[in-house]
Parts: C-alpha cells; structure tokens; sequence
C-alpha cells in the first residue's frame, strides 16, 4: 500500500469519476421517449402526411387541391398563436388547433381521435420538422387587461377599424363591400383570403373578444395580416376587438323563415353581380381539379397543372377516358367552345363532336338541375383559368368482343370489375396513358397500413 499516495488515489478516483460520468451521459435514452416519438411519427404518418407530407413541407399528395394549403411544418411559422409576431407557438397552441381544428379548411377537428398522450406525442413529432424549436423558445404575449364591451367602446373601437383601414381588406361593413385588396398571397405565394368579419362562427383563432384582441397583438404570421403591436395602444385593440365582435350577424340556424329569404336573396344578388367569385367558389367546392389535372405516377398532383386535365379512368368495359383540359387554350382547351357548349357537356353529358359522356366518373347527372346563373358562372369563371397547353387524347374504347365479354362478366357472372384512376404523365403534348406505378401501390399499401395501426 505503501505505492499509493494520496495523489495516486485522487487520481484513480477522479478517473473513475469521469468514466461514470461519460457512461451515464453516453447510456441508451428513456425508453420512454423513443416510444413517444415512435408513437407521434406514426400518428402524423397516418393522419397527417396525406396533407402536410411525410417530411412536414406541406407538400403531401392532397396539398395542390386545398386553400388555404397545408401548414409547412418545417419553416417554424404559424398562424394562430398566444405569442410574439414571429415567436414560436407554445405547445398548448399547437394542441388547440390539432384538437379543435380550423373552420373552414381542410383542418378537421382531431380531439375524438387523438388525445392524451398521443395528442403530445403527435405535437412533439411536429416540432421536429423545424430546428427552430430546438434554438428558440416561444415567447407568450403580455395580454392586458380586457376592456368590458360597451357602447363608447364600439363606437371607439369603430374609429380604430378606420384608423388601420381595415375596411381596406375586409370591406367598410367587414364582410368585403368597398374592398380595394382582393388577391392576397401569403409567404409561399399562395393564395389567401380576407376574413368576413360578420360571420365570427368561422373565425379559426376563436371568436370571443379576447380571440380577436389576440389576432390583432400577434398579427397571422405567412399572411398580409399583420401585428399592431405598437402601432394603436392595447385599449384601442381591446375597443377593436370588441367593435367586431358587435358585427357579428344572425346565423342562418337562428334565422326565421322571412329572414332566411331575406338572406338567400341577397346572397343571389351578390353571386350575379360577381359570377366570377360565384364561378370559383362553384368550381372549387364541386372539385373540379381532382380529375381535371396531372398527377405523377405516385398520384401527387402537378402544381400548377390544376384544371388542364390528364387524370386517366379505366372504365372496363367502356374505355379509358381521360379528364380534359378546361383550362382557356384555344387549341387543347375550352378557348374554341361556346358557352352552350360548355354548359352542355357538364350539365347533359354531349360533348362538342355529339359524344355521349357516361354518368360517372364526370357526375354531369348531379349538375343537371343547376340554376342558368350557376351554370354561365362557371363558364364565366373558366374563362379565366389562364391557358395550358395541355392535349388529351381521345377516349380508348374497346373492340365489341372485349365489350360484350366485360358486360358478361358484370351482369351475368356478377363480377365486381374494378375502376382505377391512373396518372398521366406530365407533358404539354398528348402522350400514352400511363399504368400506376409498382411503388405507388405499395405507397397506397404502406399508407393503410400506417393507418391501421394508429387507429385508436
């Protein structure tokens, strides 16, 4: 014993401190946190992906058809926050609006699906897309304290809507009468809209007073909405919010018969005073796109592409049709039609040459019965769709043996006889209709069964 001194056994002990050191920190993680991880990454896979994308870019196969497009996880930029203009949301933030959702996009409401556990885990797995969250914190605003809805406080509150020239964006009456701004884009230059201000059901940051006194201290980061933080004082946001709240109109729900026609009616003399507006909304909202544009072989629609046809559907035994272009080219579009031509083709099945469409997939049966105004809005409303040069082929019908063969199978043997959609390949001139792709099969097959296993 007499070999070690004191500093020998310092030494040894220091060492075998810091190798119990670097073990501890070099050990295999919690368990705990690799199966939440697991838990959100599969969570998000299978509920998340088909709009956000696998890699959070807002890019997934649904993307090219929704407005407003799907949040881009991995620029750390949110819109509806408790937090500074440009901070980080908090994580109460993020689970609000995975639980409740946003009005009037593609955003349902998740809270009876995911909850609890999953709910954290599926928000933490989000935050893993931006590096922002690893370097940043969120900073939470400082809220005053509300000012009590009053008459003076409206009628303030009225003067501070002038003030910012809101009536710019949202119209003197907040529901878009006098706008000057009407194309917005946000910061990935799509397009965005105004908020009616009078309709505050569809508000998707809240609707109370203290919602709104929130949209205005945080301002909607990636849209034209700005903070006014620093530009009125908080009474004057808190006299804002509650001016707006005080605009709010009777739902239909709560309507009676003679203010239900009332409305109606107003809502018709708008549509035919902008049947342009009426056209896009009609267009959007029946889905026109969905087959009317050109997908990649792994079914993700090609931006831009929207409207200009290409969408492929084997209909055995009648063919393989192919959506057309609807886009103004005066060549492979609707340039040439006539507006009896185009409302012909959608609402009794005739195309140009005299063809008869089947009733599906082109449901020109469901639009049958669609007012004249309707009907020349839509026209109106394509004729606008800037023009693609974009030309499909004629459908390819089978030979009478095939038919008749196929017809047998249906109705005598009672065949079910699949009708799949397939993508055709992106181009500017008439090309083979393409067959779906091996790997998007088993990207549909992977898909489901992600989602399988995160069905609670």
């Amino acid at each position: 014993m007499k070999f070690f001194s004191r500093g020998m056994v310092l030494f040894f002990a220091g060492t075998c401190w810091i190798g119990l050191g670097n073990y501890l920190l070099s050990s295999p993680a919690d368990p705990n946190d690799a199966a939440q991880a697991s838990l959100g990454k599969t969570i998000f896979d299978a509920r998340c992906s088909p709009c956000h994308g696998i890699s959070g870019k807002g890019d997934g196969a649904a993307s090219a058809l929704l407005n407003p497009r799907p949040r881009n996880f991995t620029s750390g930029m949110f819109k509806f926050r408790s937090t500074e203009s440009g901070s980080l949301p908090t994580d109460d933030d993020l689970m609000t609006t995975v639980k409740n959702g946003l009005y009037g996009t593609a955003m349902s409401d998740w809270a009876p699906f995911i909850t609890g556990d999953s709910l954290k885990a599926v928000v933490n797995y989000m935050k893993t897309f931006s590096a922002r969250f690893q370097n940043e914190k969120p900073h939470p605003v400082h809220i005053s304290s509300q000012i009590p809805s009053s008459a003076a406080s409206i009628v303030a509150g009225k003067k501070v809507y002038a003030k910012l020239q809101c009536a710019n964006c949202h119209g003197t009456d907040g529901a878009g009468a006098g706008v000057i701004a009407k194309d917005f884009k946000d910061n990935w230059d799509f397009e965005t809209n105004a908020v009616n201000l009078i309709e505050p059901w569809t508000f998707r940051g809240g609707s109370s007073a203290r919602d709104i006194y929130l949209r205005f201290r945080t301002g909607v980061d990636g849209t034209p909405m700005p903070s006014y933080a620093g530009t009125v004082s908080e009474k004057e946001m808190w006299d804002l919010a509650n001016y707006v709240v005080s605009i709010g109109r009777k739902p239909v729900w709560k309507m009676n018969e003679n203010e239900i026609r009332e409305f109606y009616a107003k809502l018709d003399a708008q549509a035919k005073a902008d049947p342009v507006e009426r056209g896009k909304y009609l267009v959007r909202t029946i889905g026109c796109a969905s087959c009317h544009s050109t997908y990649t072989d792994d079914l993700r629609l090609v931006e831009g592409t929207q409207l200009s046809g290409g969408l492929t559907f084997d209909l055995y035994p009648f063919g393989k049709y192919v959506a057309r272009n609807l886009t103004s080219d005066m060549e492979t579009g609707l340039g040439n039609w006539t507006d009896q031509e185009i409302k012909r083709a959608f609402t009794q099945g005739i195309s140009r040459d005299g063809r008869k469409f089947l009733p599906f997939p082109m449901a020109w049966p469901a639009y049958a019965s669609m007012k004249e105004d309707d009907q020349n809005a839509i026209v109106t409303y394509l004729r606008t769709v800037p023009a693609v040069h974009h030309k499909i082929p004629d459908p390819e019908k089978p030979n009478i043996f095939s038919y008749l063969w196929g017809k047998f199978r249906m109705l005598i043997l009672k065949e079910r006889i699949p009708s799949p959609a397939y993508p055709m390949k992106e181009a500017t001139e008439q090309q083979p209709v393409s067959q779906i792709s091996p790997s998007a099969t088993k990207n549909f097959a992977a898909r489901a069964d992600r989602e399988k296993e995160a069905r609670p």
